[in-house]
């Protein structure tokens, strides 16, 4: 679906096609975040770190950045955010995370979508070279940011709201950086690779949004 028309405006303001197309952006923002969900509780690998803690080789925060993608910064936040709170929420390895993840899932969908179409305005046309480089670079910045910004919140939190060991919670933060990393790495790989089959499947269909 492209961009709604001016058309005909409804009592409250919007017209059709605009409501269409936000339910529309609603009902896929669920469908990313069970994605996010499955990925995450189905597909991932714990790894033990020393203390006690759990980490998770995992591609759900993949979904989160395609989701921002195909749907704008602040779907695919959401959809992550939900996703991803909800399998930990599940969880009572990391349940105590969840609050955590829900601002950190969120900050990855608006990142990655002001790259993507804020900057790059990936959903107007462009050769499949300039998609590429800029999807790579949407989801490289979105998930950069986790790499950093998770391990250092999660020593925080474990520190001062969990009131773990300083020198445990470190050591923990040490094993997140590491294993967030080779999430992100292997998460961007999977962004490009899926983004580049799906757009010209969504514009056949008239399900692509241009944001």
């Amino acid at each position: 679906m492209t961009g709604s028309r001016p058309i005909e405006s409804t009592a409250a303001g919007k017209n059709p096609a605009q409501l269409n197309e936000r339910t529309h952006k609603l009902v896929l923002t669920g469908l990313m975040a069970a994605l996010c969900y499955v990925a995450f509780t189905f597909l991932k690998i714990p790894v033990p770190t020393p203390g006690g803690g759990m980490v998770a080789l995992h591609i759900g925060n993949a979904f989160c950045v395609l989701a921002a993608l195909i749907l704008g910064g602040w779907y695919g936040g959401i959809a992550g955010s939900l996703g991803m709170t909800i399998a930990d929420l599940i969880d009572p390895v990391y349940v105590t995370s969840a609050p955590k993840t829900f601002v950190l899932k969120l900050c990855i969908g608006l990142i990655s979508g002001f790259v993507a179409h804020r900057i790059a305005r990936i959903t107007e046309d462009h050769d499949h070279a300039y998609i590429l480089r800029w999807t790579f670079l949407a989801s490289a910045a979105g998930l950069g940011f986790n790499v950093i910004a998770d391990p250092v919140a999660g020593y925080i939190y474990k520190t001062y709201l969990l009131g773990i060991p300083q020198d445990v919670s470190k050591i923990m933060a040490t094993w997140a950086a590491g294993v967030t990393a080779f999430n992100a790495a292997v998460g961007t790989l999977v962004v490009v690779a899926v983004y580049s089959a799906l757009r010209p499947v969504l514009k056949r269909s008239g399900q692509f949004f241009r944001l």
